[in-house]
């Protein structure tokens, strides 16, 4: 048979736009094609299951749009579908009188995304909400919360079986053939004849879209976010989510306190650059992987911009005192012994060939073809919104009504 969409990559994007597209198209015949023997296997399941407010992106960008939209459609589903989560609020916290002024900024920029909730507090207010917490100023977000994500993509995978869409796991994409009007997407094991593809590939997204035969400029470069999870003991300090203020400079939101929606408190990320794709240990190692970074001048301009920054992220990869300084600039009472070991996570950082970071949901577009080669964080909160997105693009890049 020939499907009418086949989606590559079950992760949350993926299965959203699946799901999105079953609605707007009820008749039609979706494939998802996963890698991997389940789904979330990667960027989905690993991160920190935030349910991201969107105050702190660029008003008017994809990020900030799709966050906002995406997280009330997220919670809405989650409500009606019995996904594990909980709206528990977060602090946004100035350690000292030195960073109220971007305090104020990340303030004015929540505005005018139009963040419900959301207030300047002080640091009786702050000790309300989080006692042990060590700040000056801070922004409380109530709408923002925690969330399971693998569990939300679980009943996406359902739904869409149960509407008679096909998800196959363990089909790695590696050629897409194009023959008479059709597709023919060529896996490890076996083929499929679609009339359109959806690449949500995630960490090898650049790599499905060349398969595709699109030569885009954009480059995926692997870095590994590490963890630590608090105690039993020591989970009592933290009652929500207490972020730091983000580095302006890099596109990461720092150390942070993570109440997780299964239970625990996780500590983290960092953020260094990995040598596979999917090196999820100290010590993961893929030549494939790392001669493709090597040769790209994009990751060297990075690097040569960054390199300060990034010796600091690797000390605090390698040293749990100097991982734990960083933490204890938000709770100074937090001690080695709260510690202990957690899974990491690795994000798919998109650059462009002079180094440039992409910042924003980054899509390229033929006739037959949306390849999604951009979706960091928030990407998981707007996961649905994307979903709408990509119908969007569906309909006018295949016109299709």
């Amino acid at each position: 048979m020939i499907y009418d969409f086949t989606i590559v990559g079950a992760g949350i994007v993926g299965l959203s736009t699946a799901y999105k597209l079953s609605l707007s198209y009820p008749d039609a015949n979706i494939l998802v094609l996963e890698k991997e023997g389940r789904v979330a296997s990667h960027q989905t399941g690993h991160n920190s299951g935030v349910i991201h407010s969107g105050i702190y992106y660029k008003p008017g960008s994809y990020k900030a749009k799709n966050c906002v939209d995406g997280r009330h459609q997220l919670v809405e589903f989650c409500r009606e579908n019995n996904v594990t989560h909980d709206i528990c609020g977060k602090i946004i916290v100035a350690s000292d009188e030195s960073e109220i002024p971007t305090l104020k900024e990340i303030y004015e920029r929540g505005l005018q995304n139009k963040i419900e909730g959301i207030e300047r507090i002080d640091q009786q207010q702050m000790k309300e909400i989080e006692p042990y917490v060590n700040g000056v100023q801070a922004i409380h977000v109530p709408c923002t919360g925690i969330v399971d994500f693998v569990g939300f993509c679980r009943v996406l995978a359902d739904k869409l079986s149960e509407s008679g869409h096909i998800v196959k796991l363990n089909r790695q994409v590696q050629n897409v053939i194009h023959s008479n009007g059709s597709l023919n997407v060529q896996t490890n094991t076996d083929s499929f004849k679609t009339n359109y593809l959806i690449n949500c590939a995630g960490l090898h997204s650049d790599r499905v879209a060349r398969a595709a035969g699109v030569q885009s400029p954009v480059k995926i470069v692997p870095f590994r976010g590490e963890y630590y999870e608090l105690t039993p003991e020591a989970e009592h300090k933290v009652k929500g989510l207490i972020y730091p203020l983000p580095n302006p400079e890099f596109p990461f939101l720092g150390v942070h306190f993570t109440k997780m929606a299964l239970g625990g408190v996780e500590c983290g990320p960092n953020a260094v650059f990995t040598f596979k794709r999917e090196g999820y240990k100290k010590g993961s190692f893929d030549l494939q992987d790392t001669i493709e970074v090597a040769d790209f001048p994009g990751f060297w301009k990075l690097a040569s911009q960054h390199w300060k920054m990034g010796i600091d992220e690797m000390y605090r990869s390698y040293s749990k005192r100097g991982f734990l300084k960083k933490l204890q600039k938000l709770i100074p009472s937090i001690q080695l012994e709260d510690l202990t070991g957690s899974p990491s996570g690795v994000r798919a950082m998109a650059l462009k060939p002079d180094g440039e970071i992409l910042d924003d949901f980054y899509f390229e577009t033929t006739d037959r073809e949306v390849h999604v080669l951009n979706a960091p964080s928030p990407a998981a909160t707007a996961g649905l919104a994307i979903g709408d997105e990509i119908v969007k693009k569906v309909k006018e890049n295949f016109s299709l009504v």
